[in-house]
């Protein structure tokens, strides 16, 4: 088994060598882009679902992308480090708490929407504008400016607040 093992880590290294993958998760919508050979010509098919399961075995690796195709379910299972892949591009990544979506097959409509999962930014830019200096010196940074703007944001909101106020009675 050993020996098994080190061929394939040896050849999966050769594969992402020459390949870039994307790194996507169950529930995350995803469009395959799939090499077709027809006779002598050779094509770029893509396929473009919501991945609902992901088997991890090291070259053997797959997933599993769904889609609904005229009112009919369409489920494809893709090779990871298949050299028919052309490339993976993630469209946008799913809120899920399960590795395997199953479930999804037996729903349709609404139901069968996963909620999207929005990567938060935390944290407000509070860097003053530097004109006509290309560096700083960190000593030379001056706070007093990013208070005064806050502060003047708090009192722009209250003014605001109270001429609703007004403008209601």
């Amino acid at each position: 088994m050993n020996r098994i093992e080190d061929i394939e880590k040896k050849h999966l290294e050769t594969i992402l060598a020459g390949k870039k993958i994307t790194e996507f998760f169950p529930g995350d919508t995803v469009k395959v882009n799939v090499r077709i050979v027809e006779g002598k010509r050779q094509r770029v098919q893509a396929f473009e679902g919501v991945c609902i399961a992901k088997k991890k075995g090291g070259i053997n690796s797959s997933f599993t992308v769904r889609k609904v195709s005229f009112g009919e379910g369409v489920e494809r299972v893709f090779q990871l480090y298949s050299p028919n892949l052309d490339s993976i591009e993630l469209i946008r990544s799913g809120k899920v708490r399960r590795a395997k979506l199953y479930y999804l097959r037996d729903r349709s409509g609404k139901s069968a929407r996963i909620n999207e999962k929005i990567k938060k930014k935390l944290g407000v830019d509070l860097t003053p504008e530097i004109k006509e200096q290309d560096s700083i010196d960190v000593g030379s940074v001056d706070n007093s400016n990013i208070e005064i703007k806050s502060e003047s944001t708090a009192e722009a909101q209250k003014e605001k607040v109270q001429d609703t106020k007004l403008k209601q009675k």
